[in-house]
Formats: structure tokens, C-alpha cells, sequence
């Protein structure tokens, strides 16, 4: 008997064997990426709304979870420091170690002299309300939140040790996507990219993601084989037997 003979239902046997491996992939395509994003990513809910309008109060990021080592400037990472309340807060890196930060060079932060556009402040906001200068030191980070107005950042604690920078072992994670409501990737800033080190890359959300839309097509397609199939084959006997009548 061929093998690409027919089933009881009406289904070939090659159809049902491929229809059953295409719900077989879509299952470890689909699971596997759940799995895949609970390994690298961690969820956060952010606190209030100093990284306004990049994210606001409330708002749900998936944030990929990285050694302190990774973290490049325009990066917007989760860490914790005891001089900061010893608890997850989320801003911006603008700085790291060896750097010069200073503000405001016509409203602009600058880097080592050099002026950088922010296009993710909120408004026309200058890049700080209050001018100031801070030298990083090695292996620190200098965070600002996206809402220069209100947030209290590394200009806050200026007079600590280390001129308000924390050090890079305190980031517990960099935020990829804003999760909820559904606002998409968070991108890198061109402006810091023609800086030494230049910016980081996005993480394997996008392929996870993929991974996980490509599972539930296979899944879908496989399961509806079956009904597709035996339909089909109910209307072509119906027809034989119209016909010979």
C-alpha cells in the first residue's frame, strides 16, 4: 500500500504525517521561545516618571538581564544602590568610566567637550535645569533620567563619593522593550554611537518573538489540516456520487 494513500477520514497519509510534524515544531518553536525570553529577560514595572516620555510611571519593560560590563552609554539599564535607596531604579547612562559630563552647552549635555543631542528629553527641555560638571571614574556609570525636571539622578548626589556615578556591578539589567502598554523596542541613541565603545545591540527579543509567532502559525496550520482535509474529501464523494446517479 502507498504510503501517500488515504486515511479513514479522508486525510493522505503524507498530510497527516506533515500536518502532525508542523504542529510538532510549532510546539517547541512556540514554548521554546517563552523559555528562551523567561531565561534572558526579566520583567519590571517602573516606578515613577522620571524616564517620561521614553517610559512612564506604571509602564511594564522586559529588561535583558546583563553583566555590568555590557552597559554602553544611552543604554537605559534597571540598577540598585545603596546611595540611591537601595532599591531598582531605572534612568539612563550617559557616562561611564573616564568621562567628563558637563551641562549646559546651549541647554546640551557634552561628553568629554563634545555636545550630544538627546532627541528622547521630553519637549524642548534643556539637558539639565541646573548646570554642573562631574568627572566618572573608572568601572562607575553617570545615570540621568529622560525627565530632566523631576528626576533625581546622579546630579542629585554630585557631592557623593565617586560625583553621583554608581558602579557598573550595580546594573541588574537593560531594558529592550516597553511590554505595557505595548510601545515596541527601545532604541539605542545615534548620538552617542560615533563615541568610543559606541552603543550596545539590541537583545533577542525580536528573534524570540519571531520564534513564538512562528510556533503559533505552525500550530494553527497543522491542527487545521485535519478538518480541511476531511471536508474536502466529504465534498469530493459527495460529487462522485452525485454524478453517477
Amino acid at each position: 500500500m502507498s504510503g501517500t494513500g488515504r486515511t479513514g477520514d479522508g486525510r493522505g497519509r503524507l498530510g497527516s504525517m506533515l500536518s502532525g510534524l508542523a504542529v510538532a515544531v510549532g510546539c517547541v518553536l512556540f514554548l521554546g521561545g517563552f523559555a528562551w525570553a523567561a531565561v534572558v529577560y526579566k520583567p519590571y514595572t517602573v516606578p515613577t516618571e522620571s524616564m517620561t516620555p521614553t517610559v512612564h510611571a506604571g509602564d511594564r519593560v522586559l529588561a535583558e538581564r546583563i553583566d555590568g560590563s555590557e552597559v554602553r552609554r544611552g543604554d537605559v539599564v534597571v540598577f540598585t544602590d545603596s546611595a540611591w535607596g537601595d532599591m531598582p531604579m531605572v534612568k539612563r547612562v550617559v557616562g561611564v568610566g573616564g568621562d567628563t559630563i558637563a551641562c549646559c552647552d546651549r541647554g546640551r549635555l557634552t561628553i568629554n567637550g563634545k555636545a550630544v543631542e538627546e532627541p528622547y528629553l521630553q519637549g524642548k527641555d534643556p539637558a539639565s535645569t541646573d548646570s554642573f560638571t562631574a568627572d566618572v571614574p573608572q568601572g562607575q556609570l553617570f545615570l540621568l533620567g529622560d525627565e530632566r525636571r523631576s528626576s533625581l539622578d546622579s546630579r542629585v548626589h554630585l557631592n557623593d563619593s565617586g560625583q553621583g556615578s554608581v558602579p557598573r556591578d550595580a546594573v541588574r539589567a537593560r531594558v529592550d522593550a516597553i511590554a505595557w502598554p505595548m510601545d515596541g523596542m527601545v532604541e539605542r541613541p545615534e548620538a552617542f554611537a560615533s563615541l568610543p565603545g559606541g552603543v550596545s545591540s539590541p537583545g533577542p527579543l525580536r528573534l524570540q518573538l519571531a520564534a513564538v509567532v512562528t510556533g503559533v502559525v505552525l500550530i494553527l496550520a497543522g491542527s487545521a489540516y485535519g478538518p480541511i482535509a476531511a471536508r474536502s474529501a466529504r465534498r469530493a464523494r459527495e460529487r462522485t456520487t452525485n454524478g453517477a446517479r
